[in-house]
């Protein structure tokens, strides 16, 4: 199987995959350098739909994949990566959280419906990336990932998207924060995430300082340019 590492470079995270005779997919354009007997393919024209749904997820429109021996390096992000390993489960992947993925791995979307989408922000069309099978897969985060594995009976609610990746297995449903309207008005905190079921999340608690410094800096400039 092939091998994905992360790797942290003058406080930036980037991945580095060794392939031995073996196959990756990437998100076009995610390339920083290669080494080794490796060639790149990617289709000339997506299907309509897959144009359709990759814009709806948030996802590169290709997926070139890279076949051979030798290490790829992907580019690097002030956010940071984080690897999943398939064993023959499904994973749900939010919006732009795709990076990579061994070939062995099937990449597809997963719809919410209409009113939990609306509910919960995303507009009304919430498309999520689905990987199953098995091998690796790589995801990109703002920082560090906790892992949480629910029990039974067990619920975990949440203010935002905090939770970048769960397991199929997870339902998920949104709902008033509070039991009463009025705590509703007046807690603050609106509509919540709520998951549920025996399977695994992977949550987003804050992101890397440096990241947030950017990301500070990006939201005053975009301000500064619509004045």
């Amino acid at each position: 199987m092939a091998q994905f590492e992360v790797k942290e470079l003058e406080g930036t995270h980037y991945i580095e995959i060794q392939l031995q005779d073996e196959s990756v997919r990437v998100e076009a354009g995610a390339l920083s350098y290669l080494s080794g007997d490796i060639r790149i393919y990617s289709t000339a024209l997506a299907p309509l739909g897959t144009v359709v749904k990759s814009l709806l997820a948030n996802e590169a429109i290709y997926r070139p994949v890279y076949t051979g021996t030798g290490v790829v390096t992907l580019e690097s992000s002030l956010g940071g990566y984080h690897i999943v390993e398939l064993d023959g489960e499904t994973w749900l992947l939010e919006r732009g959280a795709y990076w990579a993925s061994e070939g062995t791995v099937e990449i597809g979307y997963h719809r919410e419906p209409l009113r939990r989408a609306v509910l919960a922000g995303e507009g009304p069309i919430y498309l999520l990336t689905r990987v199953r099978g098995f091998g690796k897969v790589a995801i990109t985060t703002r920082g560090p990932i906790y892992e949480h594995q629910l029990q039974p009976g067990e619920r975990v609610i949440c203010d935002g998207s905090l939770v970048v990746a769960r397991t199929g297995d997870v339902t998920f449903r949104v709902r008033r924060a509070t039991d009463n309207l009025l705590g509703f008005l007046t807690s603050g905190e609106g509509w919540v995430r709520v998951y549920e079921g025996s399977g695994r999340l992977l949550l987003n608690p804050a992101p890397y300082w440096r990241y947030r410094v950017f990301q500070s800096k990006e939201e005053k400039w975009a301000a500064r340019a619509a004045d």
